[in-house]
C-alpha cells in the first residue's frame, strides 16, 4: 500500500511538472525551434518573401554567401564586436561589481547610476549618441573645439576610420551595466567566511581575489562570456539605428546585412541563408568556448 501511494504521488508530481513546463515548451518550440527549421528551409529557396512563386536552389544561397565580399566584411565586424565585448565589457563589469560589492559608502546610489544605460530604450540610446557624435552640434565637437582640438573634428559616424570604434564604445557603454549586475549577483554567493579565513592566514586583497574570488566566479564569468559572444554575433539594433551599417559597410554586421537583403531588397531566401549561417556560427562558437573552458577547469 505504501509503495502504491508513493508511486501515485510520484506520478502526480511528474504530471504537475509536465503541466507547468508545457506552456513554456510550446512557446519555445513554436517561436524558436520551428522558426529555426523554417529559416533553413527558406534558405534553400529563391524567394522574395512576398511572392507565392519560389524556386528551389538547394545550397545555392550558401555558395553565393561565400562569394559575397560584403558578407565577409560583416563577419569580420561581428568578430571584432565579439572580441571587444569579451575583452572590455566583462573586465570593466567585474571591476565595477567588485567596487559595488565592497563596503564603500554610497554603493546603492552608484549601483543605480551605473545601471541607467540599460534602462534607456535602444532607439533613444542610438539617437542620443548620434547627437553626441554630431560634428556640428554634438557635445564631443563642442568639447574638442574648446580644448584646442577643433581641427580634428570630423563626422565620427560618417568616417570609415572612426565609425566602428564609435559604435563599439556605445555598445560597451550600454552593456557593461548588464554584466555588472550578473557578476554582482555571483559575488554575493561567495561566502564571507572564506575571506575571513584568508585574512587570518595573512592573505591580502589581491591574493584573496586571485585565490578565492576569481576561481569561484568562473561559472558566472563563463555564462557571461557565452551571452556576450552570442549576443555580439547576432547584434543588430543599435548599429542599425546609429549608422545603418555604413559608411561604405564599415559597421555592417551579419544581422544588418540580413535585414537589408530580406526587407529592403526582398531577397528573403538569401536573407534566410545569412540567418542560417549566423545560427551555425553562434552555435559553434558557444560549443567550442564551453568545451575549452570546461577542459581547462577540469585540469
Amino acid at each position: 500500500m505504501v509503495q502504491t501511494k508513493r508511486r501515485a504521488t510520484n506520478h502526480r508530481e511528474i504530471l504537475f511538472v509536465v503541466a507547468a513546463l508545457l506552456p513554456g515548451l510550446l512557446f519555445y518550440g513554436i517561436y524558436n525551434l520551428y522558426g529555426i527549421v523554417m529559416t533553413f528551409q527558406f534558405s534553400t529557396l529563391d524567394w522574395t518573401g512576398i511572392s507565392q512563386n519560389s524556386g528551389f536552389v538547394g545550397l545555392g544561397n550558401y555558395l553565393k554567401l561565400l562569394q559575397d565580399p560584403m558578407m565577409g566584411v560583416a563577419v569580420k565586424n561581428n568578430l571584432i564586436l565579439m572580441i571587444t565585448s569579451i575583452v572590455i565589457q566583462l573586465p570593466f563589469a567585474l571591476l565595477i561589481a567588485l567596487a559595488l560589492n565592497s563596503k564603500i559608502k554610497g554603493t546603492r546610489f552608484f549601483r543605480t547610476i551605473f545601471f541607467l544605460p540599460m534602462l534607456f530604450s535602444t532607439v533613444a540610446t542610438g539617437i542620443m549618441w548620434q547627437l553626441f557624435f554630431d560634428p556640428m552640434f554634438g557635445i564631443l565637437a563642442y568639447v574638442m573645439q574648446h580644448v584646442g582640438l577643433g581641427d580634428y573634428i570630423i563626422g565620427f559616424l560618417a568616417d570609415v576610420r572612426t565609425a566602428m570604434p564609435a559604435v563599439l564604445f556605445v555598445i560597451c557603454w550600454q552593456f557593461i551595466p548588464f554584466y555588472m549586475i550578473i557578476l554582482k549577483a555571483g559575488l554575493t554567493n561567495i561566502s564571507t567566511e572564506l575571506y575571513e579565513a584568508a585574512t587570518i592566514d595573512g592573505a591580502n586583497r589581491y591574493q584573496a581575489f586571485w585565490k578565492i574570488t576569481l576561481p569561484l566566479m568562473v561559472p558566472t564569468l563563463r555564462t557571461s562570456a557565452v551571452m556576450s559572444m552570442v549576443g555580439s554575433l547576432k547584434y543588430f539594433d543599435l548599429v542599425y539605428i546609429m549608422t545603418g551599417g555604413g559608411p561604405s559597410g564599415a559597421t555592417e554586421l551579419m544581422a544588418t546585412y540580413m535585414y537589408k537583403k530580406g526587407f529592403v531588397e526582398f531577397s528573403m531566401g538569401y536573407a534566410s541563408a545569412i540567418a542560417g549561417l549566423m545560427f551555425i556560427i553562434c552555435f559553434l562558437f558557444a560549443c567550442i568556448f564551453l568545451y575549452i573552458t570546461r577542459v581547462r577547469e577540469a585540469h
